[in-house]
């Protein structure tokens, strides 16, 4: 006798429901569909677990609206706060992420550094590198140093060959006046590997404006 068919496997269930809410945007007030969410004020503190309507009602006495901020909780969490001040505090903050990204520091050497003041220094460009920053070397010559700038470009050599297992490349050292200059990009950061870090400064702020490069030109 025959087997019967076998039946197909029932297709696998889609998951675009759960895409399409990780890509939809906030919801605000009336449009909150979760019928119990926990509810924090403008500044975080805990208000309890209640009911949509009465956290709507809440937030309207208060003249604020109601704003989903982390709609994957159980149950959702919605803070009561002015969503035109929550948008402007979002955007203020992926514009400082993106600038803090998108940073060039400054390194400046010289002929003839000493040793430990050169660690130091490649300890902080690894701690840039690090963070993603950008880095620039700047090495100035000073009176009878600019009879022997090609010493300049050997130190550019020696920091590269230092820093290749943090950085690589983004412009090369070049000569310039009295100054010469080379600017290093971070590995991607599972390539990174530091070889200076015992002389790393104990609370060394890599996101200081100090360290931050002036505008060339």
């Amino acid at each position: 006798m025959p087997l019967p068919p076998k039946r197909p496997n029932p297709p696998a269930r889609s998951n675009r429901r759960d895409q399409s809410s990780r890509t939809s945007p906030i919801r605000v007030n009336d449009r909150i569909r979760a019928p119990r969410v926990r509810v924090v004020n403008a500044e975080g503190g805990q208000l309890g677990v209640m009911s949509v309507r009465d956290a709507l009602a809440l937030a309207r006495q208060q003249d604020l609206d109601l704003v989903e901020v982390a709609p994957f909780a159980d149950p959702p969490v919605c803070r009561i706060i002015d969503y035109g001040k929550y948008k402007y505090m979002q955007a203020k903050q992926q514009k400082n992420n993106k600038s803090k990204a998108a940073r060039m520091k400054e390194v400046k050497l010289r002929i003839g550094t000493d040793v430990n003041d050169y660690n130091v220094k490649m300890a902080r460009s690894e701690q840039f590198l690090d963070h993603g920053h950008k880095v620039r070397f700047v090495l100035r010559f000073k009176g009878r140093e600019n009879a022997h700038q090609q010493m300049g470009l050997e130190v550019m050599q020696k920091v590269y060959a230092d820093l290749q297992t943090m950085g690589k490349v983004d412009q090369p050292a070049k000569l310039a006046g009295n100054t010469v200059s080379m600017v290093l990009t971070p590995l991607p950061e599972a390539n990174r590997v530091k070889r200076f870090k015992k002389y790393e400064e104990e609370d060394f702020d890599t996101e200081s404006e100090e360290f931050d490069a002036r505008e060339e030109g």
